[in-house]
């Protein structure tokens, strides 16, 4: 599969494999620099094997994007939450903790394993390590996730998240209490240049947009429903970040409590049309018992 970018005002100046990165958040620095090493990325149709290129106005990137290391994905018996499930899809209510596809750092144990398990047949489009994956959530997250059994299903959830028709809907506790009871936040979303295993607000990257509503408020934190309306890598972690208020528990962009596995951020609802029937489908699934454990908490410290 061939990537190809413009480079806008913002841009020139920049080094491309940065701005590979920004463009590319999904691959990583070394895996982006093997491309261009290997002759796969082009300036101005132009073959380019230096990452440290430095990028000049009305010009033109394209990059074949390489495949990662071969991991060999085995059926695991893991135990799922189905929600719900026809011939087309699956609607799965996924764990705080589960990885939903195998990657580098972890080959086994994830969703896809189990997946492949439970389930005779799955989409092809994203290749053997992701089949059947239309949208990801964070391994410390938790919630609604839908799942393509094939093709047809796959192109058409997908095109829904894209035109932005599926809705998604978060539940967070955010460090303090927001000024604001509610807001949309619209920034760029891209790697962050002092640490790459992050995203930040950027000033090019991808376009992201967050809608919230503060549900409740308490002592130290406040209860907020995030609604996405794009989809990049840690976007509600970073933009509640970006607001002065990160995720409780969040110990990637905010601070790590003893008392949790991670972050309380819960995708509770998913709302999408079905690729056959064309009916419009709404989940809701209860939030975790640890979630509402500290929500108690802080209800019992606020009286």
């Amino acid at each position: 599969m061939t990537e190809k970018f413009k480079i806008l005002p913002e841009n020139v100046g920049m080094r491309l494999d940065i701005f590979l990165l920004e463009k590319m958040p999904d691959c990583s620095r070394s895996h982006i620099k093997n491309m261009i090493e290997k002759g796969l990325v082009s300036v101005n149709e132009k073959v380019v094997k230096k990452a440290g290129t430095i990028l000049k106005q009305n010009s033109s990137v394209s990059a074949e994007v390489l495949q990662p290391e071969e991991i060999s994905t085995q059926p695991e018996d893991i135990d799922l939450n189905i929600v719900y499930e026809d011939g087309d899809l699956l609607v799965i209510n996924k764990p705080q903790g589960l990885v939903v596809h195998p990657c580098s750092s972890t080959k086994s144990g994830t969703l896809v394993n189990a997946l492949l398990y439970h389930i005779k047949d799955l989409s092809g489009i994203n290749g053997q390590l992701r089949p059947g994956i239309v949208h990801r959530l964070d391994k410390d997250t938790s919630g609604l996730l839908v799942v393509a059994k094939n093709d047809t299903a796959h192109k058409s959830l997908a095109q829904q998240i894209k035109e932005k028709s599926a809705h998604r809907n978060y539940l967070a506790v955010l460090e303090g209490n927001l000024k604001n009871e509610s807001g949309t936040v619209e920034t760029f979303i891209g790697r962050d240049p002092k640490d790459r295993k992050k995203m930040a607000v950027t000033t090019s990257g991808r376009v992201a947009i967050t809608e919230y509503k503060v549900l409740q408020h308490f002592k130290d934190c406040c209860l907020v429903e995030f609604s996405l309306k794009t989809g990049r890598t840690h976007q509600i972690r970073v933009h509640a970040k970006y607001l002065g208020h990160p995720v409780v528990g969040d110990k990637l962009y905010g601070h790590e409590l003893k008392s949790l596995k991670g972050q309380l951020l819960h995708a509770y609802k998913l709302s999408f049309v079905h690729p056959k029937t064309q009916e419009r489908m709404t989940f809701e699934v209860n939030l975790p018992d640890y979630f509402e454990n500290y929500l108690k908490k802080q209800k019992r410290e606020n009286i």
